[in-house]
C-alpha cells in the first residue's frame, strides 16, 4: 500500500475537478472565436474566471490564467522588471524563496538587475524590518506567503503594507499557501489603489486538487506589467495564446472546494501533523522540527535527522511504501543541500539531512502510522551510511 505524504509537491486530482474538466472538454470551440461554439467556450471561461476571483478576493479581470505557479511567477517578475520605471534596477528578494523565483531573479540579475537580499529568521520567516529596509527605490519586490519547504507562514499583510509605503510593486508567491491560508488579493492590497504595493499574486491548481498545468496570476488593473508571451490580445494582452477552458473550469471547482473545507481540513491536518511530529521525535530523539511550530502550514512537518542522509532516508521510506520529500519537488533528482535550510542558518550537512512530510485532503491516520512504524529503522540505516558528512 502506498502512503502518500508529499502533498506539498502535488495533491491528488479531485473527482469534482476531473468531472468539470471532462464536461468542459466536450465543448468544441476556441474561446476567442466569434461564432456560437466559440462563445459557448468563452462563456464557461469567464464564468470560471468569476468563480476563481470570488475565492481569491479579486475582480474577475484581475485573474490571468496560466499553466501553473512557475509561469505565474515568471510573468510577475519578468513582466514587472520589463515595465519598471526608469532609474530603478533593484529587486528585493528574501533568501529562502522557491527556485521558480530564485532562478528567475538570477536570470534578471544576469541581464542587469541588482539583487537586494533579505535574511530570514531561523524559522525561515522573512524578517519584515529587513524587508522594509531594502525597499526604497527598488524596481520590484517578491516574497512567499508560506515557505514551501519549512511550511512557515509569513505575515503577508505586513510585507504588502511595507511595499505600499515604499511605493514598490510587490509580487506574493501564494502557491504553497493556497487552500491553507486565507487569501484575499483585495484585502492584502489594502488602500493601495495605484500600481504600487501588492500588484501580483501567483497560485497553482495542482496544490489544491485541480489538474497539473493550470494556475493563475492575480494582477491589479493598474499594474505596470509587460507580457512575456506574445501572439494575441488574450487576458488583457498579458498572456497570449488559446485559453484552456477546461483547465479553468476545473481550477474554479477545486478552488471553491478547497476554500469551503479549509477550516475543518486545517484542524484535521494539524492534528495528524502533530501526532506525526511527536511520534517521530519519540522514536528518533535526535531529530528536530524546523520552521515555526505555530505559524506553519497545517500539513507540513519539516524534520532534521542529524547524521542521516536525506536521500538515503527517502529511499528507505519509499521501499516501505512511504512517499515524502527532501525539499522542493522542482529540484527533485538533484542531490544538493536545501538552500532554505542553509538560509535558516544551518550547516550544509544539516541541509542534506532533512525530510518534508506533507499531509493533504486524502491523508489518513494510517499514513501517519506507516511513517511511525518505519522511521526508526530507516533512520538507523540511513545514519549508518556514512555519507552525511560528505559535501
Amino acid at each position: 500500500m502506498q502512503h502518500y505524504l508529499d502533498h506539498a509537491a502535488t495533491t491528488p486530482l479531485r473527482p469534482e475537478a476531473r468531472e468539470a474538466w471532462l464536461d468542459a472538454s466536450a465543448i468544441v470551440g476556441n474561446a476567442s472565436s466569434t461564432h456560437g461554439a466559440g462563445q459557448d467556450a468563452r462563456r464557461l471561461l469567464e464564468e470560471s474566471r468569476e468563480r476563481a476571483a470570488a475565492v481569491l478576493g479579486s475582480d474577475p479581470i484581475e485573474v490571468v490564467f496560466t499553466s501553473g505557479g512557475t509561469e505565474s511567477i515568471n510573468l510577475a517578475l519578468q513582466g514587472l522588471w520589463q515595465a519598471r520605471p526608469a532609474g530603478t534596477d533593484a529587486i528585493v528578494m528574501p533568501d529562502a524563496e522557491h527556485h521558480a523565483t530564485m532562478d528567475t531573479v538570477e536570470a534578471l540579475v544576469a541581464a542587469g538587475a541588482l539583487l537586494r537580499a533579505v535574511p530570514v529568521y531561523r524559522t525561515a520567516a522573512i524578517d519584515p524590518a529587513a524587508f522594509a529596509a531594502q525597499l526604497p527605490g527598488a524596481a520590484l519586490a517578491t516574497a512567499l506567503v508560506a515557505n514551501n519547504e519549512s511550511g512557515t507562514i509569513n505575515d503577508a499583510a505586513v510585507l504588502a503594507s511595507a511595499a505600499a509605503a515604499a511605493r514598490v510593486p510587490l509580487h506574493l508567491d501564494a502557491v504553497s499557501a493556497l487552500g491553507h491560508v486565507p487569501l484575499s488579493f483585495r484585502a492584502l492590497r489594502g488602500d493601495a489603489a495605484d500600481a504600487v504595493g501588492l500588484v501580483a499574486m501567483s497560485v497553482a491548481g495542482h496544490k489544491i486538487g485541480a489538474p497539473v498545468g493550470v494556475g493563475a496570476l492575480v494582477t491589479s488593473r493598474t499594474a505596470r506589467l509587460a507580457a512575456i508571451l506574445r501572439g494575441g490580445a488574450q487576458q488583457r494582452g498579458l498572456r497570449a495564446g488559446t485559453q484552456d477552458v477546461a483547465g479553468a473550469a476545473a481550477f474554479a471547482v477545486a478552488l471553491e472546494l478547497a476554500e469551503a473545507e479549509r477550516l475543518t481540513e486545517n484542524t484535521r491536518l494539524s492534528g495528524m501533523r502533530d501526532r506525526l511530529v511527536d511520534g517521530i521525535l519519540a522514536r528518533v530523539p535526535t531529530a528536530e522540527v524546523l520552521g515555526d511550530r505555530a505559524e506553519r502550514l497545517p500539513g507540513n512537518a519539516h524534520i532534521l535527522f542529524p547524521g542521516a542522509v536525506g536521500e538515503s532516508l527517502l529511499f528507505l521510506l519509499d521501499m516501505a511504501g512511504i512517499a515524502a520529500s527532501t525539499g522542493s519537488a522542482c529540484q527533485a533528482g538533484v542531490a544538493e543541500p536545501s538552500h532554505v535550510v542553509m538560509a535558516m542558518g544551518r550547516s550544509e550537512q544539516d541541509a542534506r539531512s532533512v525530510l518534508r512530510f506533507s499531509l493533504g485532503r486524502t491523508s489518513t491516520e494510517a499514513d501517519v502510522d506507516a511513517v511511525l512504524s518505519s522511521i526508526a529503522e530507516a533512520f538507523s540505516r540511513a545514519s549508518g551510511s556514512g555519507s552525511a558528512a560528505r559535501s
